[in-house]
């Protein structure tokens, strides 16, 4: 059962759809007692690393996401803002404490282009298991002007460049992140969805 949290952000219904071509076992989380029947959790994101940390905090999931994800080990897909909370910090209005999961910083793109929108390539340097069948320099759909430069830890990274190089994709043991779109990604961002389903 794949569980997509709904906590107000603005792609739930694509991620929702998305998902639903590769499967029908699907469930909403909206509350704590939701994680107990679902094996994957998906956590989308559109909006501010203070939105969403806020939202999370309000619907007081953070406790069960962090049972489930770090305790129970099931398998984590973040979104978008959705990858960002994972860090420590994030500096999109003034200094927000994330989740904590990866020792990183989410900091604005030094671009005079922003928000960074549209299609980019990632690079892939050590293959992972999300990226099964996706080849390096493949494009995804990205909309972000703030991102994570650098990890301080172990977690594996992927990167792209937008006049710098940022964090694209991530993983730590059961926990990944991507901060493109993979639901706005067409057939690219349908193979990494079926990969993480797969897991």
């Amino acid at each position: 059962m794949i569980g997509i949290i709904d906590y107000g952000s603005g792609n739930f219904a694509s991620v929702y759809n998305a998902v639903s071509t590769i499967s029908n076992n699907i469930k909403t989380i909206t509350k704590p007692e939701d994680f107990k029947e679902v094996s994957h959790i998906i956590l989308p994101g559109v909006g501010s690393f203070l939105g969403a940390m806020k939202k999370i905090q309000e619907l007081n999931l953070v406790k069960e996401l962090e049972r489930n994800v770090l305790g129970l080990k099931k398998p984590y897909l973040g979104i978008c803002v959705g990858m960002q909370i994972l860090a420590n910090e994030g500096l999109e209005f003034g200094e927000n404490e994330g989740l904590g999961w990866i020792e990183a910083k989410v900091e604005e793109l030094k671009n005079e282009r922003l928000p960074h929108v549209g299609w980019n390539e990632i690079e892939i340097e050590k293959q992972i298991s999300i990226l099964e069948g996706i080849e390096d320099k493949a494009t995804f759909y990205f909309v972000n002007s703030f991102a994570i430069k650098e990890v301080n830890d172990d977690s594996m990274v992927v990167c792209t460049d937008y006049e710098e190089r940022f964090v694209s994709v991530i993983q730590k043991e059961n926990v990944f992140g991507v901060q493109f779109h993979p639901e706005k990604s067409q057939d690219y961002g349908i193979q990494l969805l079926k990969n993480f389903i797969n897991l």
